[in-house]
């Protein structure tokens, strides 16, 4: 018959079962490319073509610069060149002349020196005026911004209006950072890579729980390991990918990051037959003479909604699960399976 005294208490028989092994780390989301995009010209900015913040392709419009102080500039170009192409055609000419005056004895080979060093001063210069047009059209190209790569934009730096200098600060149009994918950088304490290593899994998948609790719901691959350890911290800087396609995360966020390298046996418990004391994490067991017995433990990572136990209990041993704080080392108890 039941102790009149003793505590009703649920119980499990913990035994070992497979859990995978995770490295647990606060991570932070950033862009997987981060690019300027600044003015390569200078002149007025004439127009803005996007809304800040929105998700565009590459190619996509961002900023008009004015055009008509490079559309001249091409056009006295092309026809600098024109000049330099009718020269080239005369001294062509000139030189084709003195070769058969020289032939036929008429001027001397002085004459048909010169006129080759005509020729020859004159193909470098339409050389150089063609290096000029096509500097021109660079420059009239410069003045159309467009988005480099695809990602999210960031804000406009300049207002319409506003004169803008190459090789200033005012160069600085606004920012793209593509977002899908996306990269979390965290880090790993120095053991914790050691035992990553020593495990040699392939290809690890990295697990993400947002600020909120909410689980990322895709898994990413890690694509960057540190070479050196942090001599202050004592960590190994870690960086994962993961597909970003509906931008639910955004670069800066916190989140806890969890790199499951495998599966190894371990004993597990729920997370709430769990306390803590002055002395660390500890249980409740139901000892020998059926009587509470307060055991310390030495806890792992959280799978699911059990407690991963690496040392402290041994397969077979009946852990309380409720009633906890009615609980003192001593207290008679009437164990039943837990439901």
């Amino acid at each position: 018959m039941p102790i009149a005294s003793a505590a009703t208490v649920s119980v499990i028989q913990v035994v070992p079962r497979e859990v995978p092994v995770v490295f647990d780390s606060v991570g932070r989301t950033e862009g997987s490319r981060e690019v300027q995009v600044r003015a390569r010209v200078a002149g007025i900015l004439e127009q803005q073509l996007y809304t800040e913040g929105d998700a565009i392709r590459a190619g996509k419009p961002l900023f008009r610069i004015e055009r008509a102080p490079f559309e001249i500039d091409l056009q006295q170009q092309r026809a600098a060149l024109a000049q330099e192409v009718a020269r080239n055609e005369l001294a062509r000419r000139d030189f084709e002349r003195a070769k058969d005056l020289v032939a036929k004895r008429f001027v001397s080979q002085q004459n048909l020196d010169q006129a080759a060093t005509t020729l020859a001063q004159s193909n470098a210069a339409v050389d150089l005026a063609k290096a000029r047009v096509r500097q021109s059209e660079l420059n009239l190209s410069y003045t159309a911004v467009d988005a480099p790569i695809s990602g999210v934009t960031g804000r406009a730096q300049q207002s319409i209006g506003s004169l803008l200098a190459p090789n200033a600060d005012s160069s600085l149009l606004t920012t793209l950072t593509r977002t899908d994918p996306i990269w979390v950088r965290f880090a790993l304490s120095e053991a914790e890579f050691a035992s990553l290593r020593a495990r040699e899994a392939k290809n690890p998948e990295v697990r993400l729980v947002l600020a909120d609790g909410t689980p990322y719901p895709l898994a990413g691959k890690l694509n960057f390991a540190g070479s050196t350890v942090d001599a202050t911290l004592g960590t190994v800087q870690m960086r994962a990918e993961f597909s970003n396609a509906q931008l639910q995360l955004l670069p800066g966020q916190y989140v806890r990051a969890a790199v499951v390298a495998g599966n190894q046996q371990a004993i597990t418990v729920p997370q709430g037959a769990v306390l803590q004391n002055e002395s660390g994490r500890f249980v409740w067991l139901v000892g020998p003479d059926g009587k509470a017995l307060a055991r310390n433990i030495k806890a792992g990572n959280w799978v699911g909604k059990d407690w991963v136990v690496l040392d402290g209990l041994k397969p077979g041993e009946s852990v309380i699960v409720d009633n906890l704080v009615r609980l003192r080392p001593g207290t008679a108890v009437q164990p039943k399976a837990a439901g």
